[in-house]
């Protein structure tokens, strides 16, 4: 069985490593004053943050499905089954919008609703693709990676309020009143949605905070305390030093856990969130 594997770029899989890894990797849609720019494509990592810091108003949307129609035919002339694995359901209609395209394949397309995005969609879609080359066909790709979606999990400290009060997640006092105060506000993304956490004044309590409830979740969720069997990674929002001195401190709390990567946090999150933000994000390994 010859199984296409496909993603979006919400997974943080560049256009380049999805050709080395041999992953279809669909680059998603932001319009600026009136333009549509494609990530990783139109859209650089740098131009999105210049553009995001000069007050420009971005929204997101999702690929088009003439796209995704598209790129399943081409890729139904090579591979016998394609498995698709979008952004969580719950932060986009991508996924449902998927699902249904698929019911017109007749059991070649199969669109996977995991819950995850970023650095844990990341781990996902490396995941199929090791179970697609062992010969795992793709309906029991989407059957292993939704039966464990929700063993993973990412905390994220913001370092502004401006982007949460533009999104109208919050109120404008709120928001005058976090900035005052110094509050760095703690979220998290447990599969479905993106939630507040907690409230830290400063970055080293933040990290803390989110060292702390990782450390729950790796003990009492995945069952592995020493994170073995974790996959530890690193995100951020053009914060890339931050991230890698995150990084050496998590080395020393988990010195088990092996590499510990850090990556760019999608952009789809960036343009809620605002830049500075730094991320942890742990996922346990599939047994596969």
């Amino acid at each position: 069985m010859k199984v296409a594997v496909v993603t979006d770029s919400n997974s943080g899989i560049t256009q380049r490593q999805g050709e080395e890894a041999g992953i279809y990797v669909v680059p998603m849609p932001f319009m600026m004053a009136g333009e549509t720019f494609y990530e990783d494509i139109s859209l650089t990592q740098k131009d999105f943050y210049e553009k995001l810091e000069e007050g420009v108003d971005i929204s997101t949307s999702q690929p088009s499905p003439a796209d995704l129609l598209d790129l399943w035919n081409r890729l139904l002339e090579e591979y016998e089954e394609v498995v698709h694995i979008p952004m969580s359901s719950g932060l986009s209609s991508a996924c449902q919008t998927a699902l249904m395209l698929a019911d017109d394949y007749e059991g070649k397309v199969f669109v996977v609703n995991n819950q995850r995005i970023s650095v844990t969609q990341r781990q996902s879609v490396m995941e199929a693709k090791r179970m697609a080359d062992d010969g795992m066909t793709a309906a029991a790709i989407k059957e292993k990676l939704e039966e464990t979606k929700m063993e993973s999990t990412i905390y994220i400290t913001l370092d502004t309020l401006e982007y949460l009060k533009k999104g109208g997640r919050i109120t404008p006092a709120a928001a005058l009143l976090g900035t005052f105060l110094r509050i760095k506000p703690v979220l998290t993304i447990q599969g479905e949605k993106l939630d507040a956490f907690a409230k830290a004044r400063t970055m080293k309590q933040a990290k803390t905070m989110m060292i702390t409830a990782a450390k729950k979740d790796m003990e009492e969720r995945f069952g592995d305390p020493e994170g073995i069997r974790t996959g530890i990674a690193v995100a951020h929002t053009n914060n890339e030093a931050a991230a890698m001195e995150f990084k050496k401190e998590l080395e020393e709390i988990f010195p088990k856990t092996g590499e510990i990567c850090v990556d760019n946090l999608s952009l789809s999150v960036s343009c809620h969130i605002g830049p500075g933000a730094l991320a942890i994000a742990c996922t346990k390994r599939l047994d596969i």
